[in-house]
Formats: C-alpha cells, structure tokens, sequence
C-alpha cells in the first residue's frame, strides 16, 4: 500500500467536532506540498448557510497549512446524529458543551451553535447522498 504522501489528490472527508475537522490536521501533516487536497466537511449545521460556511473554513485554515490550502477545494455536507448511540464520553461532553451553549446571549449563537441546541439528546439525519455527486461530477474525469 501507497503512503499517503504518494498521493497526488487526496479527497478527505471529516466530521465536524468541537470548532474542527476531525482528522485533519494529523492528516495534513503526512501530505507533501505537491498535493491537490479535496476537503469535505459533514456536520449538522445548514451548508446553505453563509456564516456556517465561513467558520467551517475558518477552522480548516487553523488546521491546515497555507500552501496546501491555496490548492484545496472545499464541500461541505449535512450529517446527523442519534445520541442514543454515542459513548458515555461522547454523551457527556456533549452535554457538557450543551449547556455552556445554551446559556450564551443569543447574538452569540452561531447557526452551528443554535442546530446542536436544537438536535441535542434526539435523532437527527440530514444526509442527503445525492450531494456527492456534486463531487463525483467535478473530479471523476480528472
């Protein structure tokens, strides 16, 4: 098996968790500079929405170094999540980041923010599979 570092493209689909891309950074790190990295955001907030895109971009540019971010291309997708099925870990510092949000003013509350509020402690599922093909589309005859 190939290194990643032989990779010209890598497409990296990450989740996102507590202001990041999980993975990522680790990820980046093993990549050399000649490659084109596809990122590809999955969480619970609106894609439609402007501000989400803007912090989700913002913490990739926290993660990843300037000289593979002026190559990479950007998606982002809506995921879901059932707390019935996280960790006790997981359940708690979900919890615990539940209720440090939920008191914050309201001007505070990034649509991020306010989608967690809203979803916490049921099931939710906004995958929509047909959004990759949006990717498959750009990058298949590649």
């Amino acid at each position: 098996m190939k290194n990643v570092t032989d990779y010209e493209r890598v497409i990296y689909f990450g989740g996102l968790y507590a202001g990041g891309v999980k993975g990522l950074k680790s990820t980046v790190r093993k990549l050399s500079s000649n490659t084109k990295l596809i990122i590809v955001t999955v969480g619970l907030a609106d894609v439609c929405d402007q501000e989400n895109i803007s912090n989700i971009r913002s913490a990739i540019r926290r993660q990843v170094p300037e000289y593979l971010l002026k190559k990479a291309s950007f998606f982002h997708l809506r995921g879901g999540i059932d707390y019935q099925k996280l960790t006790f870990k997981h359940k708690t510092m979900m919890t615990l980041l539940y209720n440090k949000v939920k008191k914050l003013p309201e001007e505070k509350k990034t649509a991020e923010v306010k989608a967690m509020i809203e979803t916490f402690n049921s099931k939710v599922d906004f995958v929509d599979f047909n959004a990759l093909n949006h990717i498959k589309e750009r990058y298949e005859n590649i």
